[in-house]
């Protein structure tokens, strides 16, 4: 389906058109498109699938977007319904474009940005409504569809407990429109929206935390997961297969494209991100948080800055300052988990 505009002409036309209908006190005509376009029907011969997922994409050399996809339709298995947000993920990585994919399954692969949240709560409570509870539902969109512009109506459907589970693509960009800064993009890094000059250093500011933040609104889990952890990645899409509300994991999405650095280094960024303290893996189940992968020995950040095109302007001075905020956040969630303290109940 393609948009067309529509005129203050067209608006006029359809309101006097009203007026005078609601004067003669019935229709006076059949459907009229507005403006006027010619719709073509199309006989669609069913396809039989034999697969959950079919081979070959239009990603990005290296994006860890296809993986994620992968490994989701594995685990959920055929009796799931699958919501794309539009993005490098549902366009590319699942092969989306076109009104095309390559799931085997009932997939909506192109939602509106703002939307996904919505439709999966629909359609949960249409499989609901239907007796069709034992269906899965599934939203997987990037971290500027669901983090940013979908905020709201992610955050709608955790505070209701709908019943999908929400996975976060994380590039920590708009990768698919031109490399935008998003809520995500961390501190120091080069976008278009946050360029390297003379007076400027890439982004200024910390990037927006979205499983704590979803964490916050009392949710049954939420977790982390990593591309280089691919066991771990899938036993918590088990464990949030066989729970019921809504659940949300978050997965670290290198993007060599925008990060700038070779597409055949993904798996390798994605392990650093781990070992260097950068990108903690964990789990909040029922409000108690549980670390699931603890490196034996961290690797200082530097290792995983200077692969990176996007903090290649980094000084020694910003690279000692982010190493020193990664091990104050390291401490803090290991003091955490320690603890054993669950977040605070909402008191009302």
């Amino acid at each position: 389906m393609h948009s067309t505009d529509l005129l203050i002409s067209d608006f006029k036309y359809m309101v006097e058109k009203a007026l005078k209908t609601a004067t003669a006190g019935k229709v006076t005509s059949e459907i009229e498109w507005i403006p006027n376009f010619e719709i073509t029907q199309k006989t669609v011969i069913p396809v039989k699938h034999d697969k959950l997922l079919y081979p070959g994409t239009t990603a990005c050399p290296g994006c860890g977007m296809a993986l994620v996809v992968r490994k989701v339709v594995e685990v959920m298995g055929k009796n799931t319904v699958l919501v794309e947000n539009i993005g490098c993920g549902a366009w590319n990585a699942a092969g989306g474009m076109g009104g095309m994919t390559g799931i085997g399954i009932p997939a909506f692969p192109s939602m509106p940005l703002p939307s996904g949240s919505a439709c999966a709560t629909g359609i949960a409570l249409g499989l609901k409504e239907k007796g069709q509870e034992d269906t899965r539902v599934v939203l997987i969109g990037g971290d500027g569809s669901l983090g940013d512009i979908g905020f709201t109506a992610l955050s709608g459907a955790a505070e209701r407990n709908s019943d999908f589970l929400c996975i976060t693509e994380d590039n920590e960009a708009y990768a698919n429109t031109g490399i935008q800064r998003s809520g995500a993009t961390p501190k120091f890094a080069w976008t278009t929206t946050t360029p390297v000059s003379a007076t400027e250093a890439g982004k200024s500011n910390l990037r927006k935390d979205m499983p704590l933040i979803i964490a916050a609104h009392r949710v049954s889990y939420v977790a982390t997961a990593s591309l280089a952890y691919l066991n771990d990645f899938k036993r918590k899409l088990e464990k949030a297969k066989q729970m019921r509300g809504f659940r949300y994991i978050h997965v670290y999405t290198p993007c060599p494209t925008s990060w700038r650095f070779p597409p055949e280094k993904m798996i390798e960024v994605s392990r650093l991100g781990v070992t260097t303290g950068i990108f903690t893996l964990y789990e909040i189940e029922n409000g108690k948080l549980k670390i699931t992968v603890k490196p034996s020995k961290m690797k200082p950040v530097q290792d995983y800055l200077k692969m990176q095109g996007r903090f290649g302007h980094l000084t020694d001075e910003d690279i000692t300052g982010i190493q020193k905020d990664v091990d104050t956040a390291q401490v803090q969630m290991y003091d955490w988990e320690k603890s054993e303290l669950k977040l605070p109940i909402a008191s009302g």
